[in-house]
């Protein structure tokens, strides 16, 4: 039976490391990172998220504010606030919340943060740095699995890892973040044959967003599994996009769903904030 891979306990060893190096930022530069989260409108799930990341934000020792328009603003006005959050100096991670309105071109606004503020690793700068295997900020979702695979002893080099999704936001930059790892990538999509692939795969990422999608018998025996999903069923539950209980027979190391990936996603989001305000990677 397969090891769980506690997502909240690992979460909460990445906030104690960016405590611990924000400390000692604001002892020898008196600097203190600043983060920026703008949340257009009333969206319920932007609202919980946001807050979870606020809370993180203040845990670690950042400053941390919030832009909150409502979502009748016009695209040039909220580009107008980035452009303010671009020049203040104290302010060192700009992270737009999504999903923005409809009337609002969102790769338009992402365009708009500036590459070394874009803590969210979604500018056209960062992901090209990411394909060209230059250091760069990185989407915090991938970071976040990086770092599980690393806590449980997984190093991916000469691996074949195989992506389920290929989303700008997760599953290409998984598969780049592998390949640079020295994986052997496959990325699989709706004209894949899944269970071909998965059953060769000694790390299988899971980001395609379809409740247990992956089914548990065709995991490599010893493989591990990072469920990326969080779909919420009609008895409001959530499952991943793996077939966890079969899964779990097989694989060596497996993320739950909660409590995998999701925490990582903040925890990271707080480690690209802290690479950004000490200038850099």
């Amino acid at each position: 039976m397969a090891q769980l891979i506690d997502g909240k306990a690992v979460a909460a060893r990445v906030r104690a490391e960016v405590k611990a190096d924000v400390e000692k930022l604001k002892a020898e530069r008196g600097l203190v990172p600043g983060l920026t989260v703008v949340r257009v409108g009333e969206d319920p799930a932007s609202k919980i998220y946001v807050t979870g990341k606020k809370k993180a934000a203040e845990e670690v020792g950042f400053n941390s504010w919030e832009e909150h328009p409502d979502a009748s603003l016009s695209e040039d006005e909220l580009l107008a606030i980035v452009h303010r959050l671009n020049e203040d100096p104290a302010v060192h991670g700009i992270l737009v919340q999504l999903p923005l309105p409809k009337h609002i071109d969102s790769e338009r606004i992402i365009s708009a943060v500036k590459p070394e503020k874009d803590v969210d690793g979604f500018h056209p700068m960062n992901a090209g740095k990411l394909s060209l295997g230059k250091p760069g900020l990185r989407p915090c979702t991938p970071f976040g699995v990086m770092r599980l695979l690393e806590e449980a002893g997984c190093n991916p080099s000469g691996k074949r890892a195989v992506v389920v999704g290929r989303s700008n936001i997760v599953g290409k930059p998984m598969a780049l973040m592998l390949l640079a790892a020295d994986a052997t990538v496959t990325v699989c999509h709706r004209k894949s044959n899944l269970a071909a692939e998965v059953a060769n795969a000694d790390i299988v990422v899971a980001a395609v967003g379809v409740a247990e999608l992956i089914k548990g018998e065709w995991i490599k025996p010893g493989a591990v599994v990072i469920d990326v999903g969080m779909n919420r069923m009609p008895d409001g539950k959530l499952k991943g996009d793996v077939e966890f209980e079969k899964a779990k027979d097989r694989a060596s190391f497996i993320t739950p769903v909660p409590g995998g990936v999701g925490p990582m996603t903040i925890a990271m989001l707080m480690r690209n904030t802290l690479i950004a305000a000490k200038g850099g990677v």
